[in-house]
């Protein structure tokens, strides 16, 4: 999916904030999209499967000591993300959302969807949220995720 977004910005010539021409801020961005793979996404994913798809397709509860152990490997990444990523910008790149903005916050909202609300205690990560929501707009943003965000309804 990185691959493919990065072939559209290129192809569609995005506007430059997307995948910054400046070296630097291209250089954050896919500093972290590489990252975000193992990371963001691998311990977001696994909460999501631990809590809500393999109780489902077991029909056993799930132990509260692996939902603990799961949920404190997400910690340990969200604040990596917090302390080298986001830092005191606005978002990852700077002063304006990218697509590593865009990819961080879609793989963040598969634990949310699981029940754990990531951004409660996390000031600095729910005002990047809000700062992304409104970029994108807070509709597309919404219909975006009404899958996800309703999967545990299943």
């Amino acid at each position: 999916s990185i691959a493919i977004l990065l072939y559209l910005a290129r192809k569609f010539k995005t506007p430059d904030h997307w995948y910054p021409s400046d070296l630097q801020k291209r250089a954050r961005v896919d500093e972290y999209l590489s990252w975000q793979h193992v990371n963001i996404r691998g311990k977001g994913s696994k909460l999501f499967l631990t809590k809500v798809l393999l109780p489902l397709l077991t029909g056993q509860p799930l132990s509260p000591e692996k939902l603990e152990g799961v949920t404190e490997e997400l910690n340990v990444v969200l604040n990596q993300f917090e302390e080298k990523f986001l830092q005191d910008k606005p978002f990852i790149a700077g002063s304006e959302i990218s697509l590593a903005d865009l990819v961080a916050l879609v793989e963040l909202m598969q634990p949310v969807s699981a029940g754990y609300d990531l951004f409660e205690e996390r000031p600095k990560l729910a005002e990047w949220r809000r700062r992304v929501e409104e970029a994108v707009g807070k509709q597309l943003f919404q219909e975006a995720h009404e899958g996800i965000l309703n999967a545990k309804n299943l």
